[in-house]
């Protein structure tokens, strides 16, 4: 398969899930009946910062996959998109923001845990990943007060 061709299969499975995920479990009235944090960021800000991450994770994995697919950084970065991917219905389809709450940490901790392991095979892979780090512990701190709150 050649670079690009692989690139964007990366690019559609990551975009793509997501996009999917956010259709699907739209946030609507439950969401916004919530109580949350005073700097909880607006509603409108959530898709641009997710678009924008969801690049920069299928670019990173792509980076991963081209230089070792089956090692520990492309292992965790496939257990980091499970748990995306997960959270979204837990939180806004089921409901349960305690078990959101475990699920969110998780990724926190792989997401981590993929930019260690990443960064002796491809420091750039490893770069790309911060934004999303500091994002998802952002979200785990929304998420637990949230939950706290409710």
């Amino acid at each position: 398969m050649t670079r690009p061709v692989s690139l964007i299969l990366f690019l559609a499975l990551v975009l793509g899930g997501g996009l999917l995920l956010g259709i699907l479990t739209a946030p609507g009235d439950w969401y916004s009946g919530l109580q949350k944090p005073s700097f909880n960021p607006p509603d409108w800000l959530f898709g641009p910062v997710w678009t924008l991450l969801y690049v920069l994770i299928a670019i990173a994995g792509w980076r991963v996959w081209q230089r070792d697919q089956s090692g520990w950084p492309m292992r965790l970065w496939w257990a980091q998109l499970v748990l995306n991917f997960l959270w979204t219905p837990v939180f806004f389809a089921a409901h349960k923001l305690g078990l959101a709450l475990v699920v969110i940490l998780l990724m926190l901790a792989v997401t981590v845990a993929f930019i260690v392991t990443a960064w002796r095979l491809d420091r750039e892979a490893a770069w790309l990943f911060l934004p999303y780090a500091a994002w998802v512990a952002f979200a785990s701190l929304l998420n637990g007060l949230i939950w706290v709150l409710n």
